[in-house]
């Protein structure tokens, strides 16, 4: 048979010949016989199509294309190649021309599956929703049968927010195909979403047991049981996966995670490190990298990675965790920015319950505190009094705790404060939520913000009318589901409200508040005992080694050299930080002996041995919090720099509520020249000391029984504005 122009008709054994070289995948050589082809049978669309399909299959993308186009120029209602061309403007990027070439073969012929089925891909991938829902119900009223296109199916349907559809998508993919382990894998992530944790663990097996290599699902495996602090078993799962597939990044950034919530950190820079080194733009790998760096002064590389990072939230990225960024830069504008993306990505409100309605107005105010922090831990040494003098003819008080009962005292007062203490650990977050709702908790106080172990998920879809960030955070939520952030004027004056997302409740004195006595040991100490020479000036500064910069070492540094026979006094976290910190005093001529490093003691040990030193040099940008008040209160000046932002300015609250102002510098350059001042001219130390001796015994910022009557009055403030059907204002409480 000859076709329009009398050509020569191609023979079956030709195309037989050429189909068998095909199938056994030597696509080189089929297109160079196809080309041979072509010199005697110059307008057969099928060969033409056939080495676009060659082409595609050795990368050659566009001429792959251009065999399609002719393909379909010398038949244009080849549908089959007006398909393959869509698929490859699709893989050139030239959508458009990808969607037209996939309806012209759907306008050809109606059931293409094919067609459809791709056509749905893409318009999920442009967004187009509607389209691509109509585009896969068509393929599936094609082939019924296909489990891909129900898999796809859900997960268009989890994109539009139909997350019952969706499960019935997926369930139906595994119907079809019980071995389909990514629908598997899907609806476990689906489950795990809507925290139906029980599901989402079997799901996960299911798709682990029909492919024990998908490290995907081990991995999203691993990150459920991180959510439900199963951490050994996270830890496990990650390590699984990192075996199968040892450039997944994710997993090693997940594995690292883990290991510094278990506090294994050197093993958590390693997989830190390694997940970087795999995919430097994945989500807040950046931020983290640095976090872990920093909890060991390691410091390489330090002010490129601050510039990145700096550009990246600029950017709009997803590239640190607030709290993370609180110890690296001052700039709360940034931290407001950088707290914007990661609550917009991690905790995005879902409307799972209906708006929160007023409550009739109760015979107490019902106030929930929620923490993990209801053990012996810096919240509890600072909170425990407050709890015990609620005025509990007025307030009802209920603890949401987060975290298992670790048996201490701590533990024990706080149970005994309370009107109610919960153990939620076991619930998820809306269930948390419900259990507010139902007991109608008034005003939702949250112990956590973004630090360790929080749960801003609860507050997401508003446990309470009124919400309430306190103590545990020192910066901006950037959410509207906070309401207020208890503060005070040094903390947050007028002028940087802007950066903050809540309205603001201003304490007097400080935000922070105190017991009013705490258990000191009475044990005689010395400076031999502690490692301290028997002579000589002793700065100190026992706050976590990560709030520890490059910047202030270097201050620190220059101020030893300036101080002769002075010492710094340290806390020891980890044997790999002391070294480092070592290794850069070297830098500076400093010998390892004057960097004395204090092990971790009991606190009532601790607070006792505060004595022996003579002056308290603070962190910036993340000031002393806890440790500044333990030092003040011992009698041990605290000298700082004020920064920016609420993290870079406790320290100034605090010496504000004792009235040593002049230990408030404002500059790098002053805090350096002060704290030589202060050692070499014993004088104007024994002055200060002596004024916080007489503000320590006014009772202000450790006088417990008035911070609580202040807070009351403003949770009293919230409350009558709220059932006025008033907005939330800054409140002043004098």
């Amino acid at each position: 048979m000859k076709d329009a122009k009398n050509q020569p008709t191609i023979s079956k054994q030709e195309v037989d010949s050429v189909i068998a070289l095909y199938k056994s995948g030597k696509y080189h050589e089929v297109i160079q016989q196809i080309k041979a082809l072509n010199e005697i049978y110059p307008r057969v669309p099928f060969l033409f199509n056939l080495a676009g399909v060659c082409y595609q299959s050795v990368g050659e993308l566009a001429s792959s294309a251009k065999m399609f186009e002719t393909a379909v120029n010398i038949k244009p209602d080849y549908f089959e190649a007006h398909k393959n061309l869509g698929l490859v403007f699709k893989n050139l990027g030239q959508v458009n021309e990808s969607v037209a070439s996939l309806n012209m073969a759907i306008s050809i012929k109606s059931d293409y599956f094919d067609a459809h089925y791709n056509l749905a891909i893409i318009l999920k991938e442009l967004g187009r929703h509607d389209q691509a829902l109509n585009s896969y119900e068509k393929a599936i009223s094609i082939n019924p049968n296909f489990a891909n296109a129900y898999n796809n199916l859900g997960n268009l349907y989890l994109d539009l927010g139909r997350e019952d559809d969706a499960i019935n998508s997926y369930s139906r993919a595994i119907q079809i195909n019980p071995n389909f382990a990514q629908a598997h894998n899907n609806l476990g992530n689906l489950f795990k979403d809507i925290e139906r944790y029980e599901d989402a663990i079997q799901s996960y097996k299911k798709a682990i047991k029909a492919n024990p290599q998908l490290s995907e699902a081990i991995n999203n495996l691993g990150n459920l049981f991180k959510t439900l602090n199963q951490l050994d078993n996270a830890i496990n799962c990650y390590k699984k996966a990192v075996a199968i597939n040892p450039h997944f990044a994710e997993a090693h950034y997940n594995l690292g995670i883990v290991f510094k919530k278990t506090n294994k950190k050197e093993k958590a820079l390693i997989s830190l490190e390694r997940a970087f080194s795999l995919k430097p733009s994945m989500d807040y790998i950046l931020g983290d990298l640095l976090s872990a760096k920093c909890n060991f002064c390691s410091w390489g590389n330090y002010y490129a990675l601050i510039d990145e990072l700096q550009l990246k939230i600029s950017n709009n990225k997803k590239v640190v965790n607030p709290f993370n960024l609180l110890g690296l830069i001052d700039d709360p504008s940034l931290q407001r920015k950088a707290a914007e993306i990661f609550a917009n990505d991690q905790y995005p409100k879902k409307y799972a319950l209906p708006e929160i309605q007023q409550y009739q107005k109760h015979p107490r105010i019902r106030i929930g505190y929620f923490s993990a922090d209801f053990h012996n831990h810096a919240t509890m040494h600072l909170m425990a009094e407050l709890f015990e003098l609620h005025k509990k003819s007025l307030f009802e008080i209920i603890a949401f705790s987060f975290v298992p009962d670790k048996k201490d005292e701590w533990r024990q007062r706080a149970v005994n404060s309370f009107d109610k203490f919960i153990d939620v650990r076991h619930k998820s977050d809306l269930e948390v939520s419900m259990i507010a709702r139902e007991m109608e908790i008034d005003i939702a106080v949250d112990l956590k913000g973004y630090t360790r172990d929080c749960r801003p998920k609860i507050f997401v879809e508003s446990c309470a009318p009124i919400q309430v960030s306190f103590l545990g955070y020192p910066g901006t939520m950037a959410t509207d589901f906070i309401d207020y952030l208890i503060a005070d004027q040094t903390l947050i004056p007028k002028e940087k409200r802007a950066h903050y997302s809540e309205k603001i409740a201003y304490m007097p004195y400080s935000y922070q508040v105190n017991v009013s006595n705490r258990d000191v040991s009475q044990d005689p100490v010395s400076r031999y005992e502690h490692g301290l020479p028997k002579t000589g000036f002793v700065f100190c500064c026992f706050n976590n080694n990560y709030k520890i910069t490059i910047s202030v070492f270097s201050i620190w540094m220059r101020i030893l050299l300036a101080v002769e026979d002075s010492v710094l006094w340290l806390l020891e976290n980890e044997s790999i930080t002391k070294k480092n910190l070592i290794q850069e005093a070297e830098k500076f001529g400093i010998n390892k002996d004057r960097l004395v490093f204090a092990e971790m003691v009991p606190v009532e040990d601790h607070l006792n041995r505060l004595r022996l030193a003579d002056l308290f040099i603070d962190t910036l940008p993340y000031n002393a919090h806890t440790t500044a008040s333990d030092a003040l209160r011992m009698g041990v000046p605290v000298l700082t720099c004020i920064g920016e932002s609420f993290a870079s300015r406790v320290a100034a609250s605090l010496l504000s509520a004792l009235k040593l102002h002049s230990l408030i510098t404002n500059s790098h350059s002053e805090y350096e020249s002060l704290a030589i001042e202060l050692a070499t001219q014993p004088k104007k130390l024994k002055a200060i000391k002596d004024i916080l001796a007489i503000s320590l015994s006014s009772e202000t910022l450790y006088n417990a029984k008035l911070f609580t009557q202040n807070l009351e009055s403003a949770y009293m403030q919230m409350y009558d504005r709220h059932n006025k059907g008033l907005a939330p204002e800054h409140i002043y409480i004098e």
